[in-house]
């Protein structure tokens, strides 16, 4: 099955870039046409750093609960740690944020 999701992501891949090429012009581009992938970057990160982020808390909060079912009594050597964690993984996605919107000109 792993096999088959590459597959399928190295043809996605494979087909942006052929895309761009067989659509590029001939002349020079206008002022504003950067604009587009600048918008499309901005996007980009802010998608994948939600997305590492979120899986990241889960995972996290995941081991955690499971470490604490297991010794009840380390529940509370465990939770400043977690916070402190999370708060560090979520402090990484407000910065893509940032960088985002820096990107996209709306600071």
């Amino acid at each position: 099955m792993n096999r088959i999701k590459l597959l399928g992501l190295g043809a996605f891949v494979a087909a942006l870039t052929a895309s761009s090429t067989a659509f590029a012009q001939d002349g020079a581009a206008e002022d504003g046409s950067g604009r587009g992938l600048v918008a499309l970057a901005a996007a980009l990160a802010i998608g994948l750093a939600a997305l590492g982020g979120t899986t990241a808390q889960g995972r996290a909060a995941s081991h955690a609960l499971e470490g604490i079912a297991r010794n009840p009594g380390a529940a509370d050597k465990m939770f400043t740690p977690l916070l402190l964690s999370l708060a560090l993984m979520e402090s990484l996605v407000i910065f893509s944020l940032l960088i985002a919107f820096t990107l996209a000109g709306n600071v």
